[in-house]
């Protein structure tokens, strides 16, 4: 029976059980779709036919934009790279930006918005006005500073994949720094606080021991929907040409742009697989964001449990556990 208990708190099977009906089906097919772009990212050396630069195959060159055949099951570019081969290793380079970019947007945002919601006075007044000021700009266009500050535009694969990291963190610090902050003004007020200031706990470990675990709960949700907005982020820095060079790695972006003449001469097979390949994983991410915020809300839980012949009393009481739960949490 425990060894049940520890599988059925596990992230994903506990989400699951707390699912019921379209709930349900939006986070399995959230997590099929999210699935799938982890596994062709994680294993593109091995599923793709071809190399992200491979010109040749085993019966000599592959030819510019050739239709799809035997050889080239998607078709070649216009570059004479095989399309199939390009989307898989694209995912490749977008699970790195995202890794990269979510780390650093989760520390330094948590970081910085720790000490501005402790601390207060003049130091939260001006990482606030930073904060908003970094926030208020155009996202797209405050990642293409960043991008061309960073690298000139275009570059290698790790210099272009940090260069597109970096500047996809800058816009996205400012969110966590918010939810942070905010939780830490709440729960700085609290009495578990005031006690371990009494007992002369030094502000470090007040603040990474006590106060850190209590206002990290809704970060997994900010992650998730982060995710979804790099992958777009990215493409968006390739389409406008200030992109990952197409011999150092395969961007999905960078592809759409170099097909746009494809289209309109005819030519559908080099647009089609990579803005496919961007919808779905972005589809697979946000459908698993949006279920896992609809999830962590105690009403809509309640709703789901005591289901449609429920009487207002029997609602009362199915929210009292999450609500035990969450003061656990907090003491």
């Amino acid at each position: 029976m425990a060894k049940r208990r520890i599988f059925d708190r596990l992230p994903v099977v506990h989400q699951l059980r707390q699912s019921v009906g379209l709930q349900r089906g939006m986070l399995v097919s959230g997590l099929v779709l999210t699935a799938m772009f982890l596994i062709l990212a994680i294993f593109a050396p091995w599923i793709a036919p071809y190399g992200y630069s491979q010109l040749r195959g085993p019966d000599g060159l592959f030819g510019s934009q050739v239709p799809p055949n035997p050889v080239n099951l998607l078709g070649t570019t216009v570059g004479g790279y095989d399309v199939l081969s390009r989307a898989i290793w694209g995912a490749q380079t977008a699970l790195l930006v995202i890794i990269v970019a979510i780390l650093l947007s989760v520390f330094v945002g948590i970081f910085i918005g720790l000490l501005s919601g402790y601390l207060g006075g003049w130091v939260d007044r001006l990482l606030v006005v930073v904060a908003d000021a970094i926030y208020a700009f155009p996202t797209l266009l405050l990642a293409i500073v960043a991008a061309i500050a960073i690298s000139g535009g275009q570059s290698g694969l790790w210099p272009g994949v940090m260069a597109a990291a970096i500047s996809i963190t800058v816009v996205f610090i400012p969110q966590y720094f918010r939810v942070v902050r905010s939780e830490v003004v709440r729960v700085k007020a609290e009495a578990f606080i005031e006690s371990a200031k009494v007992i002369g706990a030094s502000t470090p470990r007040i603040l990474f021991r006590h106060v850190l675990r209590n206002v990290t709960r809704t970060l997994p949700l900010i992650v998730t929907l982060n995710a979804s907005e790099a992958i777009a982020t990215l493409a968006a820095l390739g389409f406008l040409g200030f992109g990952i060079e197409p011999t150092a790695a395969a961007e999905w972006g960078y592809d759409l742009n170099k097909s746009i003449e494809d289209v309109s001469a005819g030519i559908w097979w080099t647009a089609i697989p990579p803005g496919v390949a961007i919808v779905l994983t972005i589809l697979g991410i946000t459908l698993i964001g949006e279920s896992l915020n609809d999830l962590a809300d105690p009403r809509l839980r309640a709703r789901r449990r005591a289901g449609k012949t429920q009487t207002p009393a029997d609602a009362v009481a199915a929210t009292q556990p999450a609500s035990r739960e969450f003061m656990g949490e907090v003491e």
